[in-house]
């Protein structure tokens, strides 16, 4: 079986103004990923890559262009996790990191803990060597100005979710030729968020779970919506029981709006390589790379398919 790629860029009201941006974005994304896959690479690998490439990409709310909290600074999130082995990684609250996927993994794979927060998590990474950045090199105009726009924690958040829906997170999922799944998910958070606030993109169940014997999820939307319900590992729990891939993220993602009054999407894999990308938002860009096609979309109903080059 050859592997398959499935991104997103954010569920949200994405403005007219930044639809072709965030098309290529998630294009990008999607190849990235599926380049580790042709040249060998795990699943694990391809969600990395492809989650750094949409962090290093300025029109997405991760790593470079992440939004600023109630006191104008960067609080980055991330999580990663390996279907095969159910290990995970993440990080909270870090700060002048350009990539923080690759921290998650770093947490996974060279600590005994999962979840490493804040000033903890930016003194491993400085232990293991991972550079810190600027703060200057990752906030963008467009995060500033809205920040400025928006300086009272509760008008910011307020607006972003009765109305317009808030700049999001991105994520990936990947189910590579032996059949093993991979998820990452990662995010700068709310705007004008309250200082020290976690959502549920570095969450294990809620902004991303991976399984084998299932399938691999990524989320994204309203943190707070998402974690009540927990929305990844509500999504496999319909899987498991039977329901395909799109049904199950869209009786989760119904369940959240009536039960919490939340919105949101997510992006599903499984090991056979069926894949889907859902969402209750206005819009949300996603991108697949299977052995057929690269399809994308960012409207509701939007399926839009280009012919690999052989």
């Amino acid at each position: 079986m050859s592997g398959v790629v499935v991104v997103h860029g954010g569920a949200w009201a994405i403005p007219d103004d930044m639809v072709e941006d965030s098309y290529a974005g998630v294009k990008a994304a999607a190849c990235e990923g599926s380049s580790v896959l042709k040249k060998g690479g795990s699943a694990l690998d391809a969600v990395e890559a492809a989650v750094r490439a949409m962090e290093d990409n300025t029109v997405f709310n991760s790593g470079h262009g992440s939004m600023l909290n109630a006191d104008g600074e960067m609080e980055m999130d991330a999580i990663i996790m390996d279907g095969s082995t159910l290990s995970s990684g993440a990080v909270t609250s870090v700060k002048n990191i350009a990539n923080p996927v690759s921290l998650a993994r770093a947490v996974m794979e060279k600590t005994p803990h999962m979840l490493l927060s804040s000033r903890g998590a930016n003194m491993f990474a400085e232990s293991i060597g991972i550079a810190t950045v600027p703060t200057d090199t990752l906030v963008t105009e467009y995060a500033r100005k809205e920040w400025e726009k928006h300086t009272a924690f509760a008008f910011g958040v307020l607006e972003d979710f009765n109305s317009r829906w808030a700049h999001d997170t991105v994520g990936a999922v990947a189910v590579d030729s032996a059949g093993n799944v991979a998820c990452a998910t990662s995010t700068g958070g709310l705007r004008n968020k309250m200082v020290g606030r976690v959502g549920d993109s570095p969450i294990i169940g809620s902004g991303g779970y991976a399984d084998n014997l299932c399938a691999a999820v990524s989320c994204t939307g309203h943190g707070e919506s998402i974690l009540k319900v927990t929305l990844a590992r509500l999504i496999i729990s319909h899987i498991e029981r039977g329901k395909s891939l799109a049904d199950s993220s869209q009786l989760s993602l119904q369940y959240m709006g009536d039960r919490v009054q939340g919105a949101g999407g997510a992006i599903v894999v499984s090991p056979s390589g069926q894949w889907a990308a859902t969402f209750t938002t206005k819009r949300m860009a996603w991108a697949a790379l299977d052995h057929e096609a690269l399809w994308y979309g960012l409207n509701p109903g939007e399926r839009f398919k280009e012919e690999l080059s052989q």
